[in-house]
């Protein structure tokens, strides 16, 4: 379709600063009046509100079923009738989403098969690749220290040795679908500022050619 949205994804290891880089660059797409919405993975549907609730610890799943949980999830965001991300794509609206099926290589297979996991999310990634999938970079150090300093509550994955292995596994995944995938890393151990000017002039130039 002609006049389809875009759709960008933001990726990182927790404490990665990604949430507000994604809303700075809504608000300088929306003043090139390009109409915007923000989403996240997960989401807060019926399968999404269960996902919070076990990456809080509130309640217990085998890493199987919290992969697999995130595949439903994800594939409901795409393709509710009411509200799905593709719908948004194909009214001309522009997404941008707080994780996609990159953060299930990355986190899902620290316990779970690598393999697997791509391949229970290939009908994602079949259905809607994005147009580019923004990774915010930082150490599990300085993750660690930001999110100390600025919660009150830990998720599961929240450690340092965690996040070592997550991060690891992200760039892993990124080599092995460099040829299929549209990544761009961004060093996010600058100031908010300086992080939203570089993704900000990279989203407009490459991204909507303007």
């Amino acid at each position: 379709m002609k006049n389809r949205g875009k759709f960008i994804v933001f990726e990182g290891i927790d404490g990665s600063g990604k949430s507000t880089q994604m809303k700075l660059l809504a608000k300088k797409l929306e003043e090139k009046g390009i109409k915007t919405r923000l989403t996240l993975e997960p989401t807060y549907g019926l399968v999404g509100g269960t996902l919070h609730d076990i990456l809080s610890g509130k309640i217990k799943a085998d890493p199987k079923v919290t992969a697999a949980l995130f595949v439903a999830d994800r594939l409901d965001h795409l393709t509710n009738a009411e509200d799905g991300v593709l719908k948004s794509l194909e009214e001309g609206e522009t997404v941008i989403c707080d994780r996609y099926y990159f953060s299930s290589y990355a986190y899902q297979s620290t316990e779970v098969s690598s393999e697997w996991v791509v391949e229970a999310n290939r009908l994602c990634a079949e259905t809607l690749r994005p147009d580019v999938t923004l990774f915010v970079d930082i150490s599990p150090k300085t993750a660690m220290e930001r999110i100390l300093a600025n919660r009150d509550t830990i998720e599961i994955y929240e450690t340092e040795e965690k996040l070592t292995k997550v991060r690891d596994a992200y760039f892993a995944a990124f080599e092995k679908m460099k040829d299929c995938e549209n990544v761009k890393i961004i060093n996010g151990e600058r100031t908010v500022e300086e992080i939203a000017e570089d993704i900000g002039k990279y989203s407009l130039e490459n991204i909507f050619q303007i």
